[in-house]
């Protein structure tokens, strides 16, 4: 019988520079994604976590924000990664971060959540969906892109606007990285997953 406990989505918020947007955009996701019933959602800031910029070797002692952040990670039936695009990439703090685990992702589905400029983050996510890929973590066909996210605010502050094709997209999303993280979990409940 398939597990229906709900299912741990860990969402990161993948800039650490002052005045950035992603908290923004990750605080909607985190209120669309905890208004289903099978979503427990852990909101995971990098600018907090404040990982070391230098990996150590494999002999060496782990740092204690790593060693504070894997078990979250480790947790986690399903991910959602909120980037900027900065110069046609995501930025380096979510590479580090991303380096610093292996185990944590595998076998797991990954969501995109872009915004940046006219391309809304779409060069970031493609290069995100390489780096997810050697991973051997699924990167889910359907995800958010916000191209010129600062004109989705209302008069009062709110984003996004109501009519904002963004409030459509990421129901699709979660419904797909939702169905991945079910069968991903049943699969991994299975056979362990040791290549």
């Amino acid at each position: 019988m398939p597990d229906s406990t709900p299912l741990r989505l860990v969402i990161i918020i993948g800039s650490t520079r002052r005045g950035r947007f992603g908290p923004v955009a990750a605080s909607w996701l985190a209120g669309h994604a905890r208004k289903r019933r099978e979503l427990d959602v852990d909101l995971v800031d990098l600018a907090a976590a404040r990982l070391p910029d230098t990996l150590t070797d494999q002999d060496e002692p782990v740092p204690e924000p790593v060693r504070a952040l894997a078990p979250r990670l480790a947790a986690a039936d399903a991910f959602a990664v909120v980037t900027p695009e900065y110069n046609r990439s995501f930025p380096a703090p979510l590479k580090t971060a991303i380096d610093w685990f292996h185990e944590e992702w595998q076998a797991k589905p990954v969501a995109f959540i872009s915004y940046g400029r006219e391309s809304g983050g779409l060069y970031a996510a493609a290069q995100l969906r390489e780096v997810f890929g050697e991973l051997n973590t699924v990167a889910i066909r359907t995800f958010v892109s916000l191209p010129c996210y600062w004109e989705l605010f209302t008069a009062d502050g709110d984003w996004p606007k109501p009519t904002a094709t963004c409030n459509t997209t990421v129901r699709t999303t979660l419904d797909e990285l939702t169905w991945w993280a079910y069968a991903l979990r049943e699969a991994r409940a299975r056979r362990s997953h040791t290549y």
